[in-house]
């Protein structure tokens, strides 16, 4: 079984005393007819994690809509 969420990064920040980043993320709900679908299945969540290698941080920008596929580990 696999899920696909769709989420907007709302909070990034370096983190000083591990040189990681903090990504946070919340589902979307509104901005677009396709948000509004995404918001039928999955109306609330967050996703926090951190990234420890500065090329992959730089790649998320605050604002912006994400999809993260959910599958199970073999």
């Amino acid at each position: 079984m696999a899920t696909r969420v769709k989420m907007a990064l709302h909070y990034k920040q370096q983190q000083p005393t591990n040189d990681s980043t903090l990504l946070q993320f919340g589902v979307v709900y509104s901005g677009s007819e396709e948000n509004e679908k995404f918001f039928q299945y999955t109306p609330g969540g967050q996703l926090n994690f951190y990234v420890v290698r500065p090329e992959i941080a730089e790649q998320f920008e605050v604002g912006k809509e994400y999809y993260i596929d959910i599958f199970k580990a073999e």
